[in-house]
């Protein structure tokens, strides 16, 4: 996460879930860190469970088939009750070993996983991103306002769309974050679009992410 003037940590870091899942899942190990500061703070999921209370999301039943897509990387996300449409950048892992991130300075960029699923594929994609930056709300800044039903769009490099319909919204603590559950392979290509949010303290930054889980619909 960038260090910023005045002491402000903005963004959104978060560990290999694929390189470190057996980890977490016997230690419940924190897989974001810290977050943004300024004014009430992003808005949080209004339907989701809050920071600590155990509610978990229950993946919906698989009723059809959609078939998955061979991989490809992914060049843009859209999440259009958002008004969210940007491109996505390719992110790896830092020297600690955490997902990096997209560019501070940049408002409106994602990062996708570059080592793991791509989007469309069997298994679970990850999409990350700033929740604001420096000079203010970033890509995901409203992310916790996604209901059940909302759609995301993915944009592939081989020109594919992914359409990825929402079936959760959830805040979890950093320090009891459900890595099988958030990672985990449903068997069905599924989506998670991550960012920072919680409660907000210069001391701790975030106290939890937001998470959204989403299951592939359709391919255009």
């Amino acid at each position: 996460m960038g260090q910023y003037d005045g002491g402000r940590q903005r963004g959104v870091r978060l560990p290999s879930p694929w390189g470190v899942l057996a980890l977490v899942m016997l230690t419940g190990a924190a897989m974001m860190r810290n977050g943004i500061d300024g004014g009430e703070g992003p808005p949080q999921p209004v339907a989701a469970a809050s920071v600590d209370s155990g509610q978990g999301v229950v993946p919906p039943v698989v009723t059809g088939l959609v078939e998955p897509l061979p991989y490809s990387p992914a060049s843009r996300i859209s999440i259009p009750s958002l008004r969210v449409d940007a491109p996505a950048v390719e992110v790896g892992l830092d020297r600690n070993g955490w997902i990096d991130t997209p560019p501070p300075q940049e408002a409106n960029l994602a990062g996708w996983y570059q080592n793991g699923i791509s989007p469309g594929q069997q298994g679970t994609s990850v999409i990350v991103g700033h929740v604001d930056i420096a000079t203010g709300p970033a890509v995901f800044y409203g992310l916790g306002t996604l209901r059940k039903g909302n759609q995301i769009h993915v944009t592939r490099l081989d020109g594919r769309i992914a359409v990825f319909e929402v079936y959760g919204v959830e805040v979890f603590a950093k320090d009891a974050f459900p890595g099988a559950e958030v990672y985990g392979d449903n068997g069905v290509p599924e989506l998670r679009v991550i960012t920072c949010g919680g409660g907000y303290t210069e001391s701790g930054g975030y106290s939890g992410n937001v998470v959204v889980f989403a299951r592939m619909v359709k391919a255009v």
